[in-house]
């Protein structure tokens, strides 16, 4: 059932067009006057507005610019008795989703009405997916809040809303494209495509096609015209992962693409504007290329505007606690599964780790954990063997066995006596030990 506004000042035709859409089981809001309909419009939040053009005070074409302004997914039906081709051409310049003259057939209104109703629910299913997608991909989904994380969040913020050519650098697993994808439902451009491709995933010649497209006839399989992906991402923005793997013939025509704005299709003579914003990312250091010659200086600094470092996850160990916290919430949010909590000498382990494989590498150690563990514990039986294994790697060495094994039974013990807040009667016989043994070996001493 739809809420469907109905304004016009003639009594009769208001009651037609609200029996009209009751019969077809939609809620009827009828007003005599625009100035009315407005006031109230915000309450009701109606799914289509159908108004008269010609009333006192405010007219139609007012009623359409205010539920253009306020209700942008809502359309508005005009009907009007004065019907020309001036005032139909007003109408869809500001935007009225159709102009109907008057007297007009009932069945051909509620043609028009249905219609009206399947375009705002698409609408509104898109304004949702939007903001699904700026919601998922919102800088707060990037975690981290040790000194290297912030200088990138101040940085990605300050050039998000912004045209400008943007470099991330970092390794495999950092988390690049989260960034790129960031950067670009954050900026003015969010509302059109973002295309991502993986420069290394292609050969020269197919990347070459891809990137810019080609005419029928350009090669063997060319059966036909094909937009490339600049043009595919016109007005939005095109993310190419790997650049640094990048042919150089291939740099030369994306340097050309970076300084004309325009794109030549393979085997065609004519170039097309393109309106796109370039945000490349390169999983190694530019630097040695740029001196053996394998990456063009003059592309780096087309591509390096603003240029993001996004560091390695062993440099910054400390925000290992807020990942695995962030990845247990995704966890337990994607199955529908209980959320798992995790030991404490579990998550040391995983503080310890160097990550190799980086941020990528500690979520998969997750979802394995939250599979195999058991009672919604993670333990560190549940971690993936390299961590483990790494962990006995940190283990101290250059003290006998007596040392290490007294210094491990003084840990344990002083774990007991905090879990039970200091009661050392409880603490003892838990332990098993006698109370002269736990005064012994915790070095308490007693009172004289």
């Amino acid at each position: 059932m739809a809420k469907i506004i109905i304004i016009d000042d003639e009594p009769a035709m208001v009651e037609v067009i609200v029996t009209l859409c009751r019969e077809k089981g939609h809620q009827a809001f009828p007003f005599s006057s625009g100035a009315k309909a407005v006031e109230q419009m915000g309450a009701i939040d109606p799914q289509v507005v159908i108004t008269d053009v010609k009333m006192e005070k405010i007219s139609g074409f007012d009623v359409l610019r205010h539920v253009k302004q306020h209700h942008a997914s809502t359309p508005v039906i005009l009907m009007t008795a004065y019907a020309s081709v001036d005032t139909a051409i007003e109408a869809m310049k500001l935007g009225a989703f159709q102009y109907v003259p008057k007297p007009f057939k009932i069945d051909e209104l509620q043609v028009q009405i249905q219609r009206a109703l399947e375009f705002n629910s698409t609408q509104r299913e898109n304004t949702y997916l939007r903001k699904e997608l700026k919601h998922k991909y919102s800088f707060d989904n990037i975690i981290g809040s040790s000194p290297k994380m912030q200088v990138v969040y101040n940085l990605i913020n300050k050039v998000a809303n912004t045209d400008s050519t943007v470099l991330i650098q970092g390794e495999s697993g950092t988390g690049k494209e989260l960034v790129a994808r960031g950067l670009h439902f954050n900026s003015n451009r969010a509302q059109h495509p973002f295309v991502a491709i993986n420069c290394s995933a292609l050969p020269e010649n197919l990347l070459e096609s891809e990137l810019f497209g080609h005419k029928k006839g350009s090669f063997t399989g060319a059966v036909a015209d094909k937009r490339g992906l600049f043009e595919e991402a016109n007005l939005g923005t095109i993310f190419l992962d790997e650049v640094n793997s990048m042919a150089t013939s291939l740099q030369t025509k994306l340097l050309r693409v970076l300084q004309e704005r325009e794109v030549r299709r393979v085997g065609d003579n004519k170039s097309v504007p393109v309106n796109v914003r370039v945000v490349c990312a390169t999983n190694e250091a530019l630097a040695p290329k740029l001196r053996d010659g394998s990456f063009r200086e003059d592309l780096y600094y087309r591509l390096a505007v603003i240029p993001v470092e996004i560091p390695p996850l062993r440099e910054r160990l400390e925000d290992v606690p807020l990942l695995v916290n962030h990845f247990l919430h995704k966890h337990a949010k994607q199955t529908g599964a209980t959320l798992k909590k995790i030991e404490a000498k579990a998550l040391d382990a995983l503080g310890q780790y160097d990550y190799p494989g980086n941020v990528r590498e500690l979520e998969n150690a997750i979802e394995r954990a939250c599979a195999l563990c058991e009672n919604d514990m993670i333990t560190p039986h549940d971690l993936p063997p390299q961590i483990l294994e790494h962990e006995v790697e940190m283990l101290p060495v250059g003290k006998t066995l007596d040392e290490f094994m007294q210094e491990q039974e003084r840990a344990y013990i002083d774990a007991t006596l905090a879990k039970f807040k200091g009661a050392r009667e409880k603490a003892a016989s838990v332990l098993g030990i006698s109370m002269a043994t736990l005064y012994r070996k915790a070095g308490i001493k007693t009172k004289k």
